[in-house]
């Protein structure tokens, strides 16, 4: 017998005596591949005067505007990428992009109605995290057969197994400030992906005379995990409990099975004391 099946057997029999010494709730051992949480950290970061780029057409609007404000910002897309640290075995640095959209309103004269543009605001971070190491190869029936890399069998090339997974969760930006202001010194249109700048619909310019300065406040949590086979308790299959319910075309019969909203009409008092919840600070700049 392998020393595998030797130890998967070793799990279930760990397993039933649990279960003879006290529980009453039937499982059996089953292996399950699943992504393991290798580390992760939490971070609260404040952009402060992100300078936003629009398409020429609309810089130029903002060339000649007294005034801006801000109306709302969110999340385009994000960019991220893994390298392992020289000298610093089982950690790798992950280096997040943040490209937010962000909706301003220009105020070319006192008393004038404003005009909507859109322009982005680009933000970069890089966590060091553990992420263990792994010298294999994993293949699937599902993968699409890429093309072949050289470099990936180079013994020189300083990449040893596989990179594990990195996985970025951020939360909806909030506009802090905003405003006009000049610039005094040069400012470099950073790399922006074919996605976003189809998104605006041109290519966008960098900011010659003033520009349009925006802080915004974010949470995110950056993790690197991989691929781990476990033996976990299962207990039954997961049954559907509620039968799937009709659809209706009525739109006062979907409207009466909504609550009414008590809490909009009648704010709560007091605020419930949320010092139990865990703080970021990770320090993962």
């Amino acid at each position: 017998m392998s020393e595998v099946s030797e130890a998967m057997d070793t799990q279930a029999e760990n397993f039933q005596n649990d279960e003879n010494n006290g529980s009453d709730v039937e499982f059996e051992p089953v292996c399950v591949d699943v992504d393991r949480i290798y580390d992760s950290c939490g971070a609260k970061d404040c952009l402060r005067d992100l300078t936003v780029f629009f398409t020429e057409a609309d810089q130029a609007l903002v060339e000649t505007a007294t005034a801006a404000k801000v109306t709302r910002a969110s999340v385009l897309t994000t960019t991220v990428n893994v390298e392992s640290v020289p000298f610093h075995r089982g950690y790798y640095a992950v280096d997040a992009v943040f490209y937010f959209a962000v909706y301003v309103e220009l105020y070319t004269a006192s008393g004038s109605l404003p005009t909507s543009v859109t322009g982005l605001a680009v933000y970069a971070k890089r966590a060091v995290l553990y992420g263990s190491d792994a010298n294999v190869k994993s293949y699937s029936s599902d993968d699409i057969p890429a093309a072949i890399d050289p470099a990936d069998f180079d013994c020189c090339s300083g990449e040893s197994g596989t990179l594990p997974k990195a996985e970025v969760q951020v939360s909806f930006p909030m506009v802090l400030s905003a405003g006009i202001a000049p610039v005094t010194t040069p400012v470099i249109l950073p790399f922006v992906p074919e996605n976003v700048t189809d998104f605006f619909g041109a290519e966008l310019v960098a900011p010659t005379t003033q520009r349009v300065a925006v802080t915004l406040g974010i949470f995110s949590i950056i993790q690197l995990s991989r691929s781990v086979q476990l033996t976990i308790p299962s207990y039954d299959f997961c049954v559907p409990r509620k039968e799937c319910a009709d659809r209706t075309d009525d739109p006062c019969e979907a409207f009466n099975r909504i609550d009414f909203p008590s809490d909009s009409f009648f704010p709560p008092s007091t605020v419930e004391d949320d010092s139990g919840c865990a703080k970021f600070n990770c320090n993962c700049n």
